[in-house]
């Protein structure tokens, strides 16, 4: 799949309509001089690419997936970004950065992967001293995600939530009306198809039990 493809199924357009959710965060972080920031599970970085913006940082945006990160690479180089946004390769699983890395290590929907908890204790080691930790993760198990919080070593500097109307009048609910004229754009692509039957499958398990589907960003 090009990487133009990839950047109009992968919802691009409409991530970015919740960078507002990002700035928030940011926003509600003390003032840093030029951070060294790494977004870990950055996708087709929309919020790699905020970060770079509102922090006139360093910003290293780490994904699996190489298609997605050739997406982010072009985004990098069409905004002339190069000096100060790189890409790696990396499973999660194998974040081999020296200790006390980076000022902010910052998560949006990646740390479910290998887990709240044991995201919280590896990826300590990786912040400096005062460093920060974002994370936005979904709303279920909240009670015990604010208490993991304190016990694996970090102060919580505050939180807030998005509802379940939220994603529907965001997110859901636009990607819902899109698909079909992506379906028609991409028709004799089958592995656009194949994409966007998954969004779709996406959109009706969030029709089903939208509650399920409410998410928390934590600092």
């Amino acid at each position: 799949m090009t990487t133009n493809i990839i950047g109009e199924i992968q919802k691009d357009h409409l991530r970015e309509g919740l960078t507002k959710y990002t700035r928030k965060a940011f926003q509600m972080l003390p003032e840093l001089d030029k951070p060294s920031i790494l977004d870990i599970g950055c996708g087709t970085g929309v919020p790699t690419m905020e970060l770079a913006r509102l922090s006139n940082g360093q910003v290293i945006g780490l994904d699996i997936s190489q298609p997605l990160l050739d997406e982010l690479t072009r985004k990098i180089e069409d905004a002339g970004l190069s000096d100060r946004v790189k890409t790696v390769k990396c499973s999660l699983f194998e974040i081999d950065f020296p200790d006390e890395s980076f000022n902010i290590i910052w998560a949006e929907g990646s740390i479910s992967v290998i887990g709240f908890e044991q995201g919280l204790k590896v990826w300590r080691r990786l912040l400096k001293p005062k460093g920060f930790l974002v994370v936005h993760d979904g709303i279920d198990n909240m009670t015990k995600k604010l208490k993991q919080i304190p016990s694996c070593g970090y102060e919580l500097l505050g939180y807030f939530t998005l509802t379940e109307d939220t994603w529907w009048c965001e997110y859901y609910g636009p990607l819902e009306k899109r698909i079909p004229e992506l379906s028609i754009k991409y028709s004799d692509n089958p592995e656009a198809l194949d994409v966007l039957d998954k969004e779709q499958q996406e959109v009706d398990m969030f029709k089903r039990n939208p509650k399920m589907f409410g998410s928390v960003f934590f600092l």
